[in-house]
């Protein structure tokens, strides 16, 4: 049984992203996205235009300064491996709660078309949320240049501040 994260977040979290589940490597070093081959930290770097850090605490930082939450759909799943396509038996993070604790929440970033399907699918997606897909940062994500995910990614800008 795998078992998720607490969320990155902060009283003033306006935007929240949301992943799937961690995988085994981010797993081990108890950090999101910690697989080295995973773009998403350099992606969020690049869009606030800040020098790239491997400091995981000051990647921490950089998404609380901006007000975005980080958060995985599921509480827990069972699965082999880090690939989203082996989850089964998964249970969805308290959304209800989460979201009445974090009223300034108005927008949700899916950071793959599977955390996508897995949010419609326990949660549903509700009017007080304006909701977007972004391309999976995942480095076995190769259907788009890093360029064209960091364009999409550009997206957060418009809607953080």
């Amino acid at each position: 049984m795998k078992t998720a994260f607490a969320p990155i977040e902060s009283k003033d979290s306006r935007v929240l992203i949301l992943g799937t589940m961690p995988g085994e490597r981010s797993i081990e070093l108890n950090q999101y996205y910690g697989h080295k081959g995973n773009q998403f930290w350099k992606l969020i770097f690049d869009i606030f235009n800040q020098p790239f850090t491997i400091n995981y605490t000051d990647r921490i930082k950089l998404l609380t300064k901006n007000k975005i939450a980080l958060w995985d759909v599921l509480s827990h799943c069972e699965r082999e491996g880090s690939a989203d396509s082996k989850i089964k038996n998964e249970v969805s993070n308290n959304f209800k709660l989460f979201y009445k604790t974090h009223p300034n929440i108005k927008h949700v970033f899916f950071a793959s078309k599977h955390a996508e399907k897995l949010y419609n699918k326990h949660i549903g997606q509700s009017p007080e949320h304006n909701y977007y897909s972004l391309p999976s940062p995942s480095g076995a994500n190769a259907s788009k240049t890093y360029h064209e995910k960091l364009n999409e990614w550009k997206m957060i800008l418009k809607v953080v501040y």
